[in-house]
Formats: structure tokens, C-alpha cells, sequence
């Protein structure tokens, strides 16, 4: 895919900054989570990623972040960007991506879910939680109940991301399972989430069309990709100056003319 021509949008205090599109899915998951197909693995996801034109990717594994260090270590020399992530299961049983500037910050927060994560996981029940490297081989395997929910409150969540200073978004909010407005029937509106994430079933434009009463928030729509042609699925357009995650959090805020494209995809 090509990218699309630099845009000249004006800064809040800069004169004119010079934007750049890049295409970006905040919802990948790997083999670790247990729904993943084990082709999943680090080097596949990052070479898929590139041959399916993407520039930004969020490893998104359900309640673990155990194999995004390879998935880091696999990208290095490309040009693909990996932002670190965790699809957390909430106790309402709401998926919320959080997301990570760097895995300083989510190895700490991987504690914090570790510490209020019950139960074992039943391999032939949910599927094998798989630890690998960047090359793809088994380096063991995550005997926790990744697919379980955790002790935390949807508002607990979000106030520990933003401690860390991370980003919080509320997952396929539309799917009939784990989505916020299916769980809750509404969406909290004392609980500052980053944007909100449209399937990639029903997408942005519908999304819009669909809850007019969210508009204040920013929209983002992604694969949510367990295997490997599906990575690319779905993508939202962000203009940025650089594939950096200070630049998405503006971008999500609209900040300083950074912006989500909200066309078809």
C-alpha cells in the first residue's frame, strides 16, 4: 500500500507541521492469548504486518504482555512501529485495551493485573497460552487464566493507565461479548477513556451513524486479529508527524492538528 502525501496542518504554537499518514491497528493479539492461533507468533505478525502495508501495530494480548518484548525484539531494524499493550478483562467482564508508552511502564502495570487475576488455564478448554521469542520458538508456556476476568473495576483500570501514563480504550464497545455498551447499557460518563473501539464489523462510519450520543468521543476501529490474514483487517489512518505514541495520544485527542481519519479504511 502507499501512504499517502505529507499534509500541512497548523500547530498550536509551531507555524505549519508537517503531517504524514500512517496506517495503524491498536488490537493484535498473539499466541499467548489463548483464542490466538499459534501461528501468531512474533516474526509472523511483524512480517505480515509489513506485507499488509501497516505501519503501527498494539500487541494486545488478553490479561498478559508476555510476548510483546519479542514482538519489540522482531520489529527492531523494520519499520514498523509496536506500541505495547494488554486487552485487560475487566470485573464487569468489559475488554479494555490499555496501552503503553514503553515496557518499562507495562511491566509494572502486568504486575497490577497478575496481582488481581484469578485461576489456572485449562489448555484443552480455552486453548495453549504460548510464550515465544522472536524468532517464533517456544519459550514456555503462561498457566494463568489469561481469558478470565480480573478484580479490577472498569474505573480502577482506566485510573491506573493514565498513572502510568497510558491509554485506555474500551473494546469492540458494539460486539454483543465483552462490549461496554452491551455489559453496562451505557458508558460511564465520569471515567475519562482515551477513545472507543467500533468493530471492525460495523466500523466508523456506521459507528457514528449508529450512537450519535457518543460524539465527543474519538473513534478508532481495529483487527482484533487471532490470526495471522487478519491483521490487517481492519486499520485506522492516523496524520502524524512520527509513528510515535506521544503522537497517538494527540492524535486520539486531537491535539496540535493531529487526527483519526474516520473514512473507509
Amino acid at each position: 500500500m502507499e501512504r499517502a502525501e505529507p499534509k500541512a496542518r497548523s500547530g498550536a504554537h509551531a507555524g505549519v507541521t508537517m503531517l504524514r499518514a500512517f496506517k495503524c491497528t491498536l488490537h493484535v493479539h498473539t499466541c499467548l492469548s489463548p483464542c490466538g492461533d499459534l501461528d501468531m507468533h512474533p516474526r509472523a505478525i511483524v512480517d505480515q504486518a509489513l506485507a499488509s502495508g501497516l505501519d503501527i501495530i498494539a500487541i494486545s494480548d488478553h490479561n498478559s504482555s508476555e510476548n510483546v518484548p519479542a514482538v519489540l525484539n522482531a520489529a527492531q531494524g523494520t519499520a514498523l512501529t509496536i506500541i505495547p499493550g494488554m486487552e485487560v478483562t475487566t470485573r464487569e467482564e468489559v475488554h479494555m485495551l490499555s496501552l503503553f508508552e514503553n515496557m518499562e511502564k507495562l511491566s509494572v502495570f502486568q504486575e497490577f493485573i497478575y496481582s488481581r487475576l484469578d485461576g489456572l488455564n485449562d489448555a484443552e478448554t480455552f486453548g495453549m497460552q504460548v510464550i515465544a521469542n522472536e524468532l517464533g520458538e517456544v519459550e514456555g508456556f503462561n498457566d494463568r487464566l489469561l481469558i478470565g476476568a480480573t478484580r479490577i473495576s472498569i474505573e480502577e483500570l482506566v485510573n491506573k493507565v493514565h498513572e502510568l501514563g497510558g491509554l485506555s480504550i474500551p473494546a469492540h464497545i458494539d460486539r454483543p461479548a465483552f462490549g461496554m455498551l452491551n455489559q453496562l447499557g451505557f458508558m460511564p460518563p465520569q471515567v475519562p477513556f482515551d477513545a472507543l473501539e467500533i468493530s471492525a464489523r460495523l466500523g466508523i462510519i456506521r459507528g457514528r451513524q449508529k450512537y450519535p450520543e457518543l460524539s465527543s468521543y474519538t473513534f478508532v476501529t481495529s483487527s482484533d486479529a487471532h490470526f495471522l490474514q487478519d491483521i490487517a483487517q481492519a486499520f485506522i489512518t492516523l496524520y502524524l508527524e512520527e509513528p510515535s505514541f506521544s503522537e497517538i495520544r494527540k492524535a486520539l485527542r486531537k491535539e496540535d492538528g493531529r487526527y483519526v481519519e474516520e473514512g473507509p479504511c
